[in-house]
């Protein structure tokens, strides 16, 4: 039913009325059951979590959408990843599907306690399975009750990872897939929504740069088959503190970051 919320151990699913679906693959920090005592020290504060994406999209109900957000970490298995592990970008620095380093290439596992291949096919039925199950279901309910459905992929990342991309990124990284995930039509008025309203607020946007959309973007962004989708990468500073724990939210900067992705939302569901 339309307004209800289901949690389950991977997720937390809001269902809205709308054609939007939004997708949080990276927000949780849960860990199971014996994964703490294997991480290192490091990998513990859970740097790379999209943090407080939940509360930054808050505006999200306002256009009725259903909310599909990951609770457990993208230490567990990366959501946003192939369940083949294959890399979504050959040739450049990445995480992998059960990643074993952090961003900055630090190690995430204590020698020796890294998963192997038994385990990594375990997480992707445990955990990586039932988020994408729930996914594809609201997308296939949202195509069924409008003829369509629009996938926003959320995201946030730190600017500066000179291991991942060299410099700073833009505030707001938009991936269509190089045009693949929707159609032109609708990727004209996002660009054209993301310059509109970044710019004049003080922040700088690119689409299709270093980020193009993940496994999520990719795989079902299909227009010739009804679904539509983007992944927005937006750099945490803009909301939040981002260098180190404990990544607080800052509801001022949030505030004036919020109206802008609000007005891309509002271009890319037209």
């Amino acid at each position: 039913m339309t307004g209800e919320t289901m949690v389950h151990e991977v997720y937390t699913l809001r269902r809205g009325g709308s054609a939007l679906v939004v997708s949080m693959p990276h927000c949780g920090t849960g860990l199971f059951d014996g994964l703490e005592a294997r991480l290192t020290p490091e990998a513990l504060d859970l740097a790379d979590t999209d943090w407080h994406i939940p509360e930054l999209y808050d505006f999200a109900a306002e256009f009725d959408a259903t909310i599909i957000a990951a609770r457990l970490s993208r230490y567990v298995v990366d959501l946003n990843r192939p369940s083949s592990g294959e890399s979504l970008y050959p040739g450049q620095a990445t995480t992998g599907l059960c990643p074993t380093t952090l961003f900055d290439g630090r190690p995430l596992y204590l020698a020796g306690a890294e998963p192997d291949a038994a385990e990594i096919a375990g997480r992707v039925a445990s955990y990586w399975q039932p988020y994408h199950a729930a996914l594809a279901a609201e997308l296939d309910r949202a195509k069924a009750a409008h003829g369509r459905a629009l996938l926003w992929d959320a995201h946030s990342i730190r600017g500066v990872v000179p291991r991942l991309f060299e410099g700073r990124l833009p505030d707001l990284n938009i991936g269509t897939a190089r045009g693949a995930s929707m159609s032109p039509d609708r990727r004209g008025r996002v660009a054209a929504a993301a310059a509109a309203a970044a710019g004049p607020a003080g922040y700088t946007h690119v689409v299709d740069g270093r980020f193009v959309g993940g496994h999520i973007t990719r795989s079902y962004g299909r227009p010739d088959q009804g679904v539509e989708a983007i992944q927005m990468e937006l750099v945490q500073e803009t909301y939040m503190e981002e260098n180190g724990p404990p990544f607080s939210f800052l509801p001022e900067r949030a505030a004036r970051i919020r109206p802008v992705l609000k007005a891309v939302m509002a271009a890319f569901i037209g």
